[in-house]
Order: C-alpha cells, then sequence, then structure tokens
C-alpha cells in the first residue's frame, strides 16, 4: 500500500458510507417540477426504486443507473472493485443484465498523483470484465474530494422487471450478505478495524450480486432491492411504505459482523446511519427485546450490501440452499410478508 493510497479515506470527509448520505434530497429538488414523460418509460421517478427502465421493443427494456461516492477503504484497487460492484448492483436488483458502463470521476489532481486514479479505474475494470460488461466511456471533473463510480445500463425483459412494490402476503424476505459495512468503514478510516477484518470486509463489498440475480430467476420473487446507502431498515421501508402489507423481521435472523456489533455497542456509529432513522424510523416498531446495538446496524448504511429478496414462502428454503451452495453463505431467510399493521416495519 502506497503513502498516496493510505491518504483515500483520511482525507474524504464522512468516508464510510455509500452514496445516498442525505435520504429525499433528490425527491425536494424534483418536487414541483415539470418532469418529461414517455409511455416507454416503465419504472421511472414516480417511485422509489434501484434503477430506471425504458422500453425498447416488446421483448427488450433498458436498464439505467448511476452511483459514485468517495473512498471508504484505503486500498485504490479495491475502492475501484467496491464501487464498481456497488453501481452494477441497482442493475441486478432490477433482474437485468449489465452491458456498458461509463467512468464518473470526481478527482484532486493537484495534490494526488494521476497513478492512483489509474489504480482505481484498473480495479473498476476488473469488476466489469467479471460481470461481462463493456467500458464505454466517462466523464471526470477536478475536486478536492476524491470520488469514483459508474454509470451503468442494462437489458431485461419487460415483462420480467423486479421492483420493490410487488411484496405479497406471504412472502419471506431473504438477506444474501451481512450488515455492518458502513460501521467498519468508520472503524478502518479510525485506524480500529485490523487487515484480517478490512480484506474480509473487502472482499464482500467486492464481491458482485451477478450470483444471486441469477438464482433467483429460477424462483417465485416478487420484488427485489439491494442494500446502500439507506441502511437494510430504509430501503426496507421503500418497500412496504404504500405497499397494502406489513412486514415482520426477526432480528436475531439478521446476518451481521459481530465486530460492527461491536463497536455499536460503543458508539461508533457512522451518521449515515442517524440520518437513516430520522428519515425512515418512524415506519419502524421495534420490540423492546431488541438492543439498541442491533437497531443501529439495522439502520447502518452500507456500501455494495447484498440483495433483499421477497420470494414465495414456499420456495424460500430452496432459494436459500440454491445461494449457499453457489457459495453465498451469509444468506438468510430474515423476515416475512404479512397482512398488517399495514405500511409498517416490526423487528422482533
Amino acid at each position: 500500500m502506497t503513502t498516496e493510497a493510505i491518504r483515500l479515506t483520511q482525507t474524504v470527509k464522512g468516508a464510510g458510507c455509500a452514496a445516498k448520505i442525505a435520504p429525499g434530497i433528490l425527491d425536494k429538488a424534483l418536487c414541483g417540477l415539470d418532469l418529461p414523460v414517455d409511455q416507454n418509460l416503465l419504472v421511472g421517478l414516480e417511485r422509489a426504486d434501484d434503477a430506471a427502465v425504458y422500453r425498447v421493443s416488446d421483448d427488450l427494456a433498458l436498464v439505467q443507473t448511476v452511483d459514485f461516492f468517495p473512498p471508504m477503504v484505503d486500498d485504490p484497487f479495491s475502492f475501484g472493485q467496491i464501487a464498481a460492484a456497488n453501481a452494477l448492483s441497482d442493475v441486478y436488483a432490477m433482474g437485468g443484465v449489465p452491458k456498458t458502463a461509463m467512468n464518473i470521476v470526481a478527482f484532486p489532481a493537484q495534490t494526488m498523483d494521476i497513478s492512483i486514479l489509474r489504480t482505481i479505474i484498473e480495479g473498476g475494470l476488473s469488476k466489469m470484465r467479471e460481470a461481462g460488461v463493456v467500458l464505454v466511456g466517462g466523464h471526470t471533473v477536478e475536486d478536492s474530494e476524491l470520488k469514483y463510480g459508474l454509470s451503468v445500463t442494462g437489458f431485461i425483459h419487460p415483462d420480467r422487471i423486479l421492483t420493490k412494490k410487488n411484496l405479497q402476503c406471504g412472502d419471506r424476505l431473504i438477506l444474501t450478505k451481512p450488515l455492518g459495512t458502513g460501521i467498519i468503514a468508520t472503524a478502518i478510516k479510525a485506524g480500529l478495524a485490523d487487515q484480517e477484518l478490512t480484506d474480509r470486509v473487502t472482499q464482500a463489498m467486492a464481491t458482485l450480486n451477478r450470483d444471486a440475480a441469477l438464482i433467483m430467476e429460477n424462483f417465485t420473487v416478487h420484488a427485489c432491492t439491494d442494500i446502500t446507502g439507506f441502511g437494510f431498515l430504509g430501503h426496507l421501508a421503500e418497500m412496504v411504505v404504500d405497499s397494502g402489507h406489513g412486514v415482520r423481521i426477526t432480528a436475531s435472523a439478521v446476518p451481521m459482523y459481530p465486530e460492527a456489533l461491536e463497536w455499536a455497542a460503543m458508539g461508533l456509529i457512522p451518521a449515515g446511519a442517524y440520518n437513516n432513522r430520522s428519515f425512515r424510523g418512524a415506519f419502524v416498531d421495534f420490540a423492546v427485546s431488541v438492543p439498541q446495538k442491533v437497531q443501529d446496524l439495522l439502520f447502518d448504511p452500507q456500501t455494495s450490501g447484498g440483495l433483499l429478496i421477497a420470494v414465495a414462502a414456499g420456495e424460500a428454503e430452496q432459494l436459500v440452499t440454491a445461494l449457499k451452495t453457489k457459495g453465498i453463505d451469509c444468506t438468510a431467510i430474515v423476515g416475512e410478508v404479512i397482512a398488517e399493521p399495514i405500511d409498517r416495519i416490526v423487528v422482533e
């Protein structure tokens, strides 16, 4: 690790959580504006979803998304991998296949060597190759704060789109990656995390959700999202609110990094977790038996987190088995969709 690489997280304000730092800010900015409409826009700004979907023909639609953020690890190659995996994940969550990508870069050219940026992009390219994605361009601006990510376009059949808003009563909820990366990234920045944990969590964040997306195609999946900056409960709330259903979560079933639980108990909580609780906490009812540290992890902003899959109850165990057989070992059934309380999340 070079001296320049070590500065990656040390010079970034608030490093340690992905993207969506200010929940609802874009909605507020767009409120009241006269937005263009198109009958071929199948998923757009009318609802909060992971990506937009535009119909090209009866059997082809484009999936489009964009995401970028500052470093949460010191190694530039790993940062590039994580940022790319995070951006690609939105396409997987919609049930699509990513095809092309464009780099988005903010770079402090006056204070950081260009070799660092090259290494970051090489990391991103390694994930694009793994995903079968072609880099077709990009845009760079000079900025005092380093940021990197991708704009991604994918393909999907118009009849096979997965959105957040199709929960069915009785569905089981499956999570494919553990929670706690926001807290651990904060610990990395503070120099508290050892190398073994840093490597383990970095590998998890850099892991594509491609395999999980491919496997769930063979099951009756009604809704899906990926867990990123809004945290587990923030993204789950996007699925539940206005769904006409409620959700019951079993806190002890949710996979979490034990080290993150320890730091949460010590109060090492990123600001994004408090923002997420403030934004979506009104829709959540915690049982008194759920510890505060567990509540904090359920709101912890994730970077390149797992998929949250709503699958028909009778197929949930088989889906978990299929995911674990593929090496997605932390997969777990974490809850179910219930008839009431409507539009609320009950955590027991």
